[in-house]
């Protein structure tokens, strides 16, 4: 199967408030509690989504099937003021089904949002992720380097929020 990675558009909402909810009720098993993953619903996600995309300041990318179903996203802006003043861009989340995962589908997207990144003059990035999340070591595989851990509070219960760094993408 083949897939396409293109800008999102106000169309994209509901695929991509799936994909978000849905990849955060399997990769956040065991690591957040269940039953702040069983209270997700699509609709607070597409109207959260909805403002992403309406905002100038992020970049939404989509993985798109034959069928032209969403089965990822990744978004990404600049870095809040002063938070990381060495990295210019923030990868904010990239999410793809569970099925989807070990297909380079990821990969490909990291790739061209680093690229959209480059177009807009900026030269590294950063990205959060919880500490128990397996994708830390796509991260690591991609080049990332650990920065810092910090923490955060998730459905009632603190969890590490670790920081890793491109400083060159």
């Amino acid at each position: 199967m083949t897939y396409v990675i293109r800008p999102a558009t106000i169309e994209d909402i509901a695929g991509i408030a799936k994909v978000h909810v849905d990849s955060w009720r399997t990769t956040y098993k065991g690591i957040i509690k269940q039953d702040f993953l069983d209270k997700l619903t699509y609709s607070s996600r597409e109207a959260s989504w909805q403002r992403n995309i309406e905002s100038e300041e992020n970049l939404i990318l989509v993985a798109v099937n034959e069928e032209e179903q969403i089965v990822g996203f990744i978004c990404g802006s600049k870095t809040q003021e002063g938070e990381y003043p060495t990295y210019d861009a923030d990868l904010t989340a990239i999410y793809l089904f569970e099925h989807e995962q070990g297909k380079g589908i990821g990969k490909a997207m990291l790739k061209q949002l680093f690229a959209e990144f480059k177009k807009l003059n900026y030269s590294s990035s950063i990205v959060k992720v919880l500490e128990d999340n397996s994708s830390c070591r796509f991260y690591e595989a991609m080049g990332a380097e650990f920065i810092d851990s910090n923490p955060i509070q998730i459905g009632g219960e603190q969890l590490a929020l670790l920081t890793y760094g491109w400083p060159k993408i």
